[in-house]
């Protein structure tokens, strides 16, 4: 076995800094902001209108158990439904609970506007009992990439379990520029 010599131990680890610090490059700038301090905050409704049912199930205590909705809802500033959407909200969702009405949250939002663009993916457990809930944001693209935070539900309306709208209060706490 030879032993390498002491210049090319030298240019092993010069090359391991040089690719540490390209990985850094690759990434692109990220700003990490306090719990107390968001990098963005945006406030917007959306409203469960064209939802599609895959399974029918219903449990016997109306719970809804096992049921799966696939929605593509717009996503608007304001309440009213005839304000300016802002994006759209794609995804899924299914009542996870035999006790009580709950349900598990995967969604994308979608923005196309001149304000933003890209994607905010948002995903949990969405306690349907109570006041406000948190869903958390796991990721994004464009404006919002590799975007984490928090975003806080609240049920504005309901008509049965086929229509509600829900207001959300979305913060990032992690954001790259």
């Amino acid at each position: 076995m030879q032993v390498p010599s002491p210049s090319s131990k030298l240019g092993f680890i010069a090359a391991v800094i040089l690719l540490l610090g390209l990985a850094g490059v690759a990434h692109g700038h990220r700003r990490l902001i306090s719990s107390d301090e968001p990098c963005k905050k945006m406030t917007t409704a959306a409203a469960a209108t064209n939802a599609t049912a895959l399974s029918t199930s219903v449990s016997s205590n109306g719970t809804y158990f096992g049921m799966l909705v696939v929605f593509d809802d717009l996503v608007t500033a304001e309440q009213a439904l005839a304000s300016k959407p802002v994006a759209r909200a794609q995804g899924f969702y299914f009542y996870d609970k035999k006790e009580a009405v709950s349900a598990w949250f995967a969604f994308s939002l979608v923005f196309n506007s001149t304000a933003y663009r890209g994607t905010l993916n948002l995903m949990g457990a969405d306690l349907m009992a109570e006041e406000t809930r948190d869903l958390s944001v796991v990721g994004g693209t464009g404006d919002f990439f590799m975007a984490r935070g928090v975003a806080t539900l609240r049920t504005n309306a309901t008509e049965g379990f086929y229509y509600f709208r829900l207001k959300m209060d979305i913060k990032l706490y992690e954001c790259y520029i």
